[in-house]
C-alpha cells in the first residue's frame, strides 16, 4: 500500500476543518495530521508534522493572515504543496496567493469533493486557480490594473498618498494619477467614496 498523503488544515472554523477531515481520509489516500485555528501556528506544525499538503484559510484566529503564513511555508518548506482558500469574495486574495507561489486557490462555496479534486491535481504538479473576481465598474470601463488594485488595497488600510508612494517606491503624482483613474472608472466622486464603495461590497478586506 502506498504511503498516505499528510494534510495540515488551517482554518478558524471548526466545522470547516471537520468537513475536510471527512473528505481527506485514508481510503482516499490521505490522512489529516492536524487541524488548527490560527495561521500563526502553521509553520510550527509544519516542523512537527512535516505535511505534504497544507490547506490554509486567508482569515484565521487572532487576526493571523493565511497569506503571510503561506509565504513563510513556501519559502521554508519548498516540498510542501499549499492550497489557500477563503469564504470571502475579496478580489485580491486569489492573485496575491498566486503571486506568492501557492499551488491553488479555492473559494469555500465549493464543496469538499472539489477540495479533494484540486488537491490531487496539485499533487500531480498542476497549479489550480479560478477566474479572478473583479470590482464592478461603469459599463465599458476597463478593469482596475494590478497596480491600481495594489494602491486601492493600501488606501483601504488608511495609508496616505505619501505613505503609499513610499511603500511602492513610486512618486506621489503617480499614486494620485492611479487614484483618479480608479475614481473615474468606478464613477465615484472622491477617493473616500471609492473606498466606501469597495469596502461596503466586501471586495477588499484591509485586515488581511
Amino acid at each position: 500500500m502506498s504511503e498516505l498523503i499528510k494534510v495540515l488544515l488551517v482554518d478558524d472554523h471548526e466545522s470547516m476543518r471537520e468537513l475536510l477531515e471527512r473528505e481527506f481520509i485514508p481510503e482516499k489516500g490521505f490522512t489529516v495530521t492536524d487541524g488548527i485555528g490560527s495561521a500563526a501556528d502553521a509553520v510550527a506544525f509544519c516542523i512537527l508534522s512535516n505535511p505534504d499538503l497544507v490547506i490554509i484559510d486567508v482569515c484565521t484566529d487572532n487576526g493571523a493572515s493565511g497569506l503571510d503564513a503561506a509565504a513563510k511555508i513556501l519559502k521554508r518548506f519548498p516540498g510542501i504543496k499549499v492550497i489557500v482558500n477563503s469564504g470571502f469574495d475579496e478580489v485580491t486574495y486569489m492573485p496575491r496567493a498566486k503571486e506568492l507561489g501557492a499551488h491553488a486557490f479555492i473559494y469555500k462555496s465549493k464543496g469538499a469533493a472539489h477540495y479533494l479534486e484540486v488537491a490531487k491535481r496539485v499533487l500531480d504538479g498542476e497549479y489550480v486557480f479560478p477566474e479572478p473576481k473583479t470590482i464592478l465598474l461603469q459599463q465599458g470601463e476597463a478593469p482596475f490594473t494590478d497596480r491600481e488594485m495594489e494602491i486601492l488595497r493600501l488606501m483601504c488600510k488608511c495609508m496616505t498618498v505619501r505613505e503609499i508612494a513610499e511603500e511602492l517606491y513610486i512618486s506621489k503624482n503617480t499614486v494620485d494619477r492611479h487614484i483618479e483613474n480608479m475614481r473615474l472608472k468606478s464613477g465615484r466622486r472622491s477617493s473616500i467614496a471609492l473606498m466606501v464603495y469597495v469596502l461596503s461590497n466586501g471586495w477588499i478586506n484591509p485586515n488581511y
